[in-house]
């Protein structure tokens, strides 16, 4: 069960499980998206560029990031929509081999009327060295508590 809308009042940061990035990750995300830069796809290449190997594709960690907070459970049935990404800045490059895991805090909430509210996290994604490697704010639509019927078996 999904937490609500109200439920984000008072709730503290929390953090995800880790997740390896591995070379089929970069390899895949490049044929899937069709970026094949180099410097994602080429060792020889990464050797001589400023980070001496090759690197995970921004976006590939970004999707990562969002894959690992939906297994945290907290929006399992009661998300209405991802309304959108803000301020989302690449801190530190990702390497093959590198574990990452996202941190949430809610930053923000408002009601949207009766039935769903929104709510923004700023997200930290850290690798094994407690380094941010990427922020963003991300904006969500939630349901709300359903209220209880008045009186109920009444007629």
């Amino acid at each position: 069960m999904g937490l609500y809308f109200e439920d984000f009042e008072s709730i503290e940061p929390t953090t995800t499980r880790g997740r390896t990035v591995t070379e089929s990750d970069v390899m895949t995300f490049a044929g899937l998206t069709g970026d094949l830069v180099e410097l994602h796809t080429n060792a020889e290449f990464a050797k001589h560029t400023v980070f001496g190997q090759r690197i995970a594709h921004g976006a590939l960690v970004f999707s990562i990031s969002v894959g690992l907070t939906t297994r945290m459970n907290l929006l399992d049935d009661t998300l209405v929509a991802f309304a959108g990404v803000d301020h989302l800045r690449f801190a530190a490059p990702v390497f093959i081999g590198d574990t990452v895991r996202a941190t949430k805090s809610v930053v923000e909430r408002k009601e949207l009327g009766a039935a769903q509210g929104s709510v923004v996290f700023e997200t930290k994604v850290l690798n094994q060295r407690d380094e941010t490697v990427l922020v963003y704010r991300d904006k969500v639509l939630v349901k709300k508590r359903p209220t209880p019927p008045e009186n109920p078996g009444r007629p």
